[in-house]
């Protein structure tokens, strides 16, 4: 019998097996988005069980084992790795159509080349086989044999650069460079939290930050000091752009205020956010970086557990925020001055696809082919129906050629799988095109699509520094 996860997995039609196996799946990844701790990458880590390095920092799984009637113990919990793990495969069984039941399999496979359906029945076939492998398989080990070019992690502008600066030193044909994240700098809706990371702001740019002056002189100074360690990318995660009027005098009195302990107003919040977001795109243009904006998330809704858990643990949403007005300001507002640099746009909410993928159409000026990007399916969307949905809207409004592809938007180095996965999507769905008509039955001209948006056009427009030997 064949297994679960065979050679054509996903691919139904001769013209989508062709596009993945003879083009898609030899190409180097390009994870220009992830929450990978740079910290284990500098430590070349060695896992110590399957639990650590399936389920630690895993809230797509919590979210799931939750739902399942698993106690927080065996989530995030001070149950034991084996409890973790048995308490996970009997989830597994009941995760049939959610995306976690193809993942976990595929992880499976391509790691530790387990090939059996995860129940409880094999729980323990499972744990010892893939632990007898993880000894021998350190990060490093994991990104060479999944071929990663880059690695672009999330950084907070008060965060040390020291491991970037560690991993530079390695000689890893593996890239990995930091992304530039400011968002608590726009914390003034809640001064406590906002005062410390000041704090924090100021010891990592060797200055001391009290005025408004200082926290932009502060974030200018990291933002230098990341391009020094080779980033190139910034990125902001906010519910909705920010493109408020706002004045510097504005802004300075809103600062104050908070520093003072006074909390803004959800007026003031949007003004003060908007006067920086303003700032930050500019600094990005004037470097050649490129922008990431995630738009569209409802975050840390339960509130309980939030106090409980800290954010980042399984319980945000999709929010429905109406996005189009201010992200066209936004925008707008940058392009007017020539400041507005290559931008990629991600949406969580599928009802907004075909606002964003109109909205990157307005600001393409022929200076960069795919200038503002209409990114890949992000989050609860990216999985297979959510990926068919962006990369068709992308296709019929805009050039699909010109995509730039998947990241992994993990804290997982179990995640590669996720690009294999979308490649077989995109072949699978360009496949069933060529099969019907819609596309000619050129394996060339659509082959050749495939690939540059499985890694060439990555490595054209992010423009970051590659070993030689991803570097074609």
């Amino acid at each position: 019998m064949k297994p679960f996860i065979h050679d054509d997995f996903l691919l139904q039609t001769d013209a989508a097996r062709d596009l993945y196996h003879g083009f898609a799946k030899a190409e180097p990844i390009y994870d220009y988005h992830c929450h990978l701790p740079q910290k284990l990458i500098a430590e070349n880590h060695c896992f110590g069980d399957l639990a650590e390095i399936w389920l630690g920092g895993d809230h797509y799984k919590w979210r799931a084992m939750r739902t399942n009637g698993i106690g927080e113990q065996f989530c995030t919990g001070a149950a034991s790795p084996r409890e973790k793990f048995n308490a996970w495969c009997a989830t597994v069984p009941q995760t049939l159509g959610n995306p976690l039941y193809h993942w976990s399999h595929l992880e499976l496979q391509r790691y530790f080349g387990i090939d059996e359906i995860i129940n409880p029945a094999s729980a323990d076939r499972i744990w010892k086989q893939a632990n007898e492998k993880l000894s021998g398989l350190r990060v490093h080990e994991m990104l060479a044999r999944n071929q990663v070019a880059v690695i672009c992690t999330t950084d907070d502008p008060a965060d040390s650069l020291a491991d970037h600066e560690r991993i530079a030193k390695l000689g890893l044909k593996t890239r990995v460079y930091p992304t530039f994240r400011p968002d608590k700098a726009l914390g003034v809706n809640a001064p406590t939290p906002f005062n410390a990371w000041l704090e924090r702001l100021g010891g990592a740019a060797r200055m001391t930050v009290k005025t408004f002056d200082d926290l932009l002189s502060a974030l200018r100074r990291r933002h230098d000091d990341f391009h020094a360690v080779g980033g190139r990318l910034s990125d902001h995660g906010l519910e909705c752009a920010l493109a408020e009027p706002c004045t510097q005098a504005e802004a300075q009195a809103i600062f104050d205020a908070a520093r003072q302990g006074r909390a803004a107003t959800p007026q003031e919040w949007t003004k003060y956010g908007s006067f920086l977001m303003l700032e930050f795109g500019r600094w990005d243009a004037a470097k050649g970086w490129t922008k990431q904006l995630h738009l569209g998330a409802m975050r840390n809704n339960n509130t309980r557990l939030l106090q409980q858990l800290g954010p980042d643990t399984g319980f945000d949403s999709i929010g429905d925020f109406s996005q189009g007005r201010a992200l066209s300001g936004y925008l707008n507002a940058l392009d007017a001055t020539g400041e507005l640099p290559r931008t990629v746009l991600y949406n969580l909410n599928p009802a907004d696809n075909y606002l964003f993928a109109t909205m990157a159409g307005n600001f393409q000026d022929g200076s960069v082919a795919g200038k503002v990007q209409f990114g890949s399916g992000w989050w609860f969307l990216d999985q297979k129906e959510a990926m068919e949905w962006q990369l068709t809207a992308l296709a019929n409004l805009g050039l699909l050629s010109r995509f730039v592809g998947m990241l992994t938007d993990s804290r997982s180095f179990l995640s590669y799988t996720r690009h294999e996965y979308f490649r077989r999507v995109l072949c699978n769905l360009l496949g069933g095109q060529m099969e019907r008509g819609e596309l000619p039955a050129d394996r060339e001209l659509v082959g050749q699509m495939v690939r540059n948006i499985c890694f060439a056009n990555a490595r054209d427009y992010f423009r970051l520094s590659l070993d030689p030997a991803f570097a074609r």
